[in-house]
C-alpha cells in the first residue's frame, strides 16, 4: 500500500529537511510519497534510488554493504533522519525484516525548495540600508508565492537561481486602501503581485455584470500573465480590504530571466584549482556537508553567505557546490557581485557522480 501526506513534525526530524520555514515543510509535506513494504521484501527491487531523496520512518530494514556484512535500520531513530542515498558506505542490497514505511521526495523537487527557502530569509528583502526593519518582507510565510507547483513548474521555474535574490528585492511594498482598484480587465499586463496582508476581490464581467470570481488572501499571488505573455487582463482585482501588496514590474522578471555570467568548472577544472590553492566551499546544509563533504571543504550554508562579505579573504578563490549546483550558482553570484573570485562547480555533486 501507499499514499500521499506526511507530517510537518516528522519532516522536521529529517536531514536537511528539519532547517527549513515551517511553510516550506508544508509545501514539501504535500509532495512527498508514502510507501509501505510489506516484511521480507526488498523496498527497492522495482524502484530504486536514483532521483529521489528516500527516508526510513517505521519498521527495521537490513542493508547489505560491499564488504559482505551488514547494518540493521530502525526507522525513527537517529540513524535513519538522513536520506538512505546519502549513507556511507551505500549499501548493495536490502530487505524488510518489519513491515516498513518509508518517505520518498523527488530530489529535484526538494533542492528547489532549499535554493528558495535560504535565498528568502527576511534581510535579503530590504531594498535600501536605510529602510526601518518594519519594512522588511519574510517571503517565506507567503506560501502562495512559495508554492511548489510555482517554484517547480510555475512562473519561477525558469529563474535563475543565482538571481532569486535580485527578483525578490525588486519587489516594491505598496500599502493598499479599501475599495482600491488594482487591476481592470481589458488593461494591458504590467504587474506581477503578491498579497502580503489583506483580502482581494477577483471579479470578471459576464453578460454586463460584474461577477465575483474569487477571494484572495494573504500569500496569494495574482497577475502572473503579465510575465509569461503579452496578454490583456482578464479580470479585475479590487481591495476588499486595508493592505500591503508586493509588486514586480514584468520588465524586471524578463531581465532577470537571462542567465547571469557564471563562471563554471569541470570537476577536473576545479580539482587543479584547488590543488593551487582555491577552496571548496560547500554552500549545503550542514547535516548535508557531514554527510559527504569535499576533502578540505569549507561550509558556508547558502542562506549564510551574506554575513561572510568582508570575512572570506579576497585573495583567495572559491569554488562553491551544493548537490546539483543550484544553490551554489546563487553562492557564486552573490560571491563574484560583492568581489570575490568565484566559481560555480557545474552540476554539483550529482553531476560529477552522473
Amino acid at each position: 500500500m501507499s499514499g500521499n501526506g506526511v507530517s510537518v513534525d516528522l519532516l522536521k526530524r529529517l536531514e536537511p529537511l528539519g532547517a527549513l520555514s515551517a511553510d516550506s515543510l508544508r509545501e514539501i509535506s504535500r509532495m512527498c510519497y508514502v510507501e509501505k513494504v510489506s516484511r521480507n521484501l526488498d523496498p527497492f527491487r522495482l524502484k530504486g534510488l536514483a532521483g529521489q531523496a528516500v527516508y526510513l520512518v517505521k519498521g527495521e530494514l537490513k542493508l547489505d554493504l560491499p564488504d559482505s556484512s551488514s547494518e540493521i535500520l530502525v526507522g525513527g531513530t537517529e540513524a535513519s533522519c538522513r536520506s538512505l542515498d546519502k549513507r556511507k558506505p551505500q549499501f548493495i542490497a536490502t530487505k524488510a525484516i518489519t513491515d516498513v514505511e518509508l518517505i520518498r521526495i523527488d530530489e529535484e523537487v526538494l533542492d528547489i525548495m532549499l535554493t528558495w527557502d535560504q535565498l528568502a530569509a527576511p534581510t535579503a528583502q530590504v531594498a535600501s540600508k536605510s529602510m526601518d526593519t518594519t519594512d522588511m518582507t519574510d517571503w517565506r510565510t507567503l506560501s502562495g508565492m512559495f508554492a511548489a507547483e510555482n517554484l517547480t513548474s510555475g512562473i519561477f521555474s525558469s529563474l535563475p537561481p543565482a538571481h532569486i535574490e535580485e527578483l525578490l528585492r525588486r519587489f516594491q511594498r505598496v500599502k493598499t486602501a479599501s475599495g482600491q482598484e488594482i487591476i481592470r480587465e481589458g488593461e494591458e499586463g504590467d504587474f506581477y503581485y503578491v498579497i502580503e496582508s489583506g483580502r482581494c476581490q477577483v471579479r470578471r464581467q459576464v453578460g454586463g455584470a460584474s461577477v465575483e470570481l474569487a477571494e484572495l488572501k494573504a500569500g496569494d499571488a495574482f497577475g502572473e500573465e503579465a510575465l509569461v505573455a503579452n496578454a490583456r487582463r482578464n479580470a479585475s482585482v479590487g481591495m476588499k480590504t486595508d493592505g500591503v501588496l508586493l509588486r514586480l514590474a514584468k520588465a524586471d522578471f524578463i531581465e532577470l530571466l537571462k542567465e547571469p555570467l557564471m563562471h563554471r568548472l569541470s570537476r577536473s577544472e576545479a580539482e587543479r584549482l584547488v590543488a593551487a590553492g582555491a577552496l571548496w566551499l560547500d554552500v549545503r546544509f550542514p547535516a548535508e556537508y557531514l554527510a559527504d563533504k569535499l576533502p578540505g571543504a569549507i561550509s558556508i550554508p547558502l542562506n549564510e553567505i551574506r554575513n561572510m562579505f568582508g570575512t572570506l579573504d579576497k585573495r583567495k578563490e572559491y569554488i562553491a557546490y551544493c548537490q546539483t549546483g543550484r544553490r551554489s550558482s546563487a553562492a557564486a553570484f552573490l560571491l563574484s557581485q560583492r568581489g570575490y573570485k568565484a566559481y560555480l562547480l557545474e552540476g554539483g555533486l550529482r553531476g560529477d557522480a552522473a
